[in-house]
């Protein structure tokens, strides 16, 4: 099965089996779109030019974050998480380890058979999915996700099989969502480093607050 990747369409299929999603990652390889599957159902998604600046703003802020809080963050960006035996699969906007960040240093590839899911989990929610993504991470186990919708931003943790909207994130625990949020609302008429500098520079004068 071979799929052409449109830069402006979505493209659901059903009764795709594993075997043909493997062969639809290969066929992709580092080219630019989303793949989500669950159970035989599958969705390519292509990104738009706000889905990918919202995504590297939020990504840019984290390792900010992490910079000034001495934290060891490892991104593993939008790296595709799959688990045959629970036949799912999909791709984050971006992903960071954190607290298991020793856990998976040096190593070649994630298996999410022997390794833990990521700690952080970005999505950005411009062009809604078919497929009930925030399942498909609970079922593999992610802990938290932060979802930006182009308006607002959530903080999602798991409690156990499903995810409850919370006001603080367990990773940066001190960190003022409301406030971090603010930034999002920026992007569009900000250029990039001088929003990247405001955001800095307002993390700094936290710091010793967030300490």
């Amino acid at each position: 099965m071979t799929f052409t990747i449109s830069p402006t369409e979505t493209t659901l299929c059903h009764n795709i089996t594993w075997q043909e999603f493997e062969n639809i990652l290969a066929e992709k390889g580092d080219r630019p779109g989303r793949i989500t599957y669950d159970c035989g159902t599958l969705e390519l998604m292509s990104p738009s030019y706000r889905h990918e600046r919202y995504k590297r703003f939020i990504g840019r802020f984290i390792d900010i974050l992490a910079e000034e809080l001495n934290l060891a963050l490892v991104g593993g960006g939008s790296i595709t998480f799959k688990r045959q035996d629970l036949a799912r699969g999909l791709e984050p906007d971006e992903c960071y380890y954190i607290q298991n960040a020793p856990a998976i240093l040096g190593k070649p590839q994630i298996d999410l058979s022997v390794d833990p899911p990521p700690d952080l989990v970005v999505e950005i929610d411009i062009t809604s999915s078919s497929i009930n993504r925030m399942a498909i991470y609970a079922v593999l186990g992610v802990v938290e996700i932060w979802r930006y919708d182009g308006t607002s931003l959530k903080v999602y943790q798991l409690a156990g099989r499903d995810y409850e909207v919370t006001t603080k994130s367990s990773i940066f625990p001190a960190l003022p969502m409301l406030e971090f949020g603010q930034f999002l609302t920026q992007i569009e008429a900000t250029d990039d480093i001088t929003l990247f500098r405001l955001f800095r520079r307002w993390v700094k004068s936290l710091e010793m607050e967030i300490k």
